[in-house]
């Protein structure tokens, strides 16, 4: 392949042109994504816009401006994982909307909740918390760190089975886990599927209807490229969950203002938990705006490239990497044993390379506004950092 033909040097790839919109890539080789999306100079603008609203109109910037821009977002949101903007619920983070769900749920007649050991701690807190109450939850394990077989998930589902909560991509892995199979398992049994997407929305195409999800839960802080602050709930438009703590935010005609009235939100609204963080929504619509712009499908092919290419470098280098073995299955978390891994990291962020690490591996997490070159110099800069 030619230097011109080459889809990641500069000026082979449409995406190429989004890489000047994230100001940290001029200075920074930035591959960590998965815990932080770069920032944008849209999201800097529109957050700029924010605060010139507040100045200008104080309260009445609710009523002329923002409760727009929320539903902006709401629809923006939706449409990441193939919903309507009626089934979005906006919260301030993962936990909040894992709590909102729990205390929905009745667990009296089917009290257990299956849960894998790769998944992210917070998607198991809600459910353990409530083991002193009679939950049982199941863990189910997985035989190499980098996946949990469907034969495993499948025969820890029963009839007692009121969720099966895990993730769609393992932070730990970056394993992509089969949805439309994990919908099969759980609603053969009468179980809900509640799908942790944090990890994959903005970098992996998302379709709850198509898979049958009922609950998902996702945020803008990673692929999103929308900060911190804003998470988003999507309830399946004819679950009958009703959560047991009800906002403001969440009443059908809140504004009026009625105490004696607590009517939930037909839609999924009825889950937000209060005022939300407009400055994080005038913020995560940069984000939402670029990566809609670019294409997830086209986010998704480019990264594919990233990750292989990441991989390949990664070995040759002498180190392990830590990746389902089918490429398929693969999404742009990439991680590699490292004998002191978190040494690693510190050395290459003081010379401008930033990556994270996970226990004794290194994570290195490429996007689209990512090249070749990044990842060469992340894995050089790496090799000289064993002990």
């Amino acid at each position: 392949m030619s230097e011109r033909g080459n889809p990641l040097v500069p000026g082979g790839d449409p995406l190429e042109r989004y890489r000047p919109e994230f100001p940290i890539l001029e200075r920074k080789i930035y591959l960590n994504s998965n815990s932080l999306g770069a920032l944008s100079r849209r999201a800097i603008a529109y957050l700029r816009e924010f605060e010139r609203d507040w100045n200008d109109l104080g309260a009445s910037a609710w009523y002329e401006l923002w409760l727009g821009k929320l539903e902006q977002v709401r629809a923006a949101l939706g449409r990441t994982v193939g919903a309507a903007p009626a089934t979005i619920a906006l919260l301030p983070s993962i936990s909040a909307g894992l709590a909102a769900v729990a205390g929905s749920v009745d667990f009296r007649r089917r009290n257990r909740v299956v849960v894998t050991e790769l998944d992210f701690p917070t998607l198991c807190y809600p459910f353990l918390s409530r083991e002193r109450t009679g939950l049982e939850v199941v863990m189910v394990e997985s035989p190499d760190g980098i996946e949990v077989p469907l034969h495993r998930i499948e025969a820890a589902v029963d009839d007692r089975t009121a969720i099966l909560a895990t993730s769609h991509v393992f932070f730990s892995s970056g394993a992509i886990q089969q949805v439309e199979e994990l919908s099969r398992i759980a609603h053969r049994h009468g179980a809900l599927l509640l799908l942790d997407a944090y990890q994959s929305t903005g970098q992996i195409p998302v379709d709850v209807g198509a898979w049958g999800v009922d609950l998902l839960l996702s945020g803008a802080l990673k692929w999103l490229c929308g900060g911190p602050g804003l998470a988003f709930l999507y309830v399946r438009p004819d679950l009958d969950l009703q959560p047991t703590t009800l906002s403001w935010f969440g009443v059908e005609d809140q504004f009026s203002f009625d105490p004696r009235a607590a009517r939930p939100h037909a839609h999924a609204r009825r889950f937000e938990l209060g005022t939300p963080a407009v400055g994080a929504a005038f913020t995560a619509a940069g984000g939402l705006e670029i990566i809609e712009e670019a294409g997830i499908n086209r986010i998704r092919d480019r990264n594919r490239t990233l990750t292989a290419d990441l991989i390949d470098r990664l070995s040759d280098a002498g180190f392990r990497p830590h990746v389902a073995q089918d490429p398929a299955r693969r999404s742009a978390v990439v991680l590699a044993d490292h004998p002191d891994a978190a040494s690693a990291v510190g050395s290459l962020a003081e010379s401008g390379i930033i990556i994270d690490h996970r226990k004794d591996r290194v994570r290195l997490s490429p996007h689209f506004y990512n090249t070749i070159e990044d990842n060469r110099l992340a894995v050089e800069a790496l090799a000289t950092c064993r002990p």
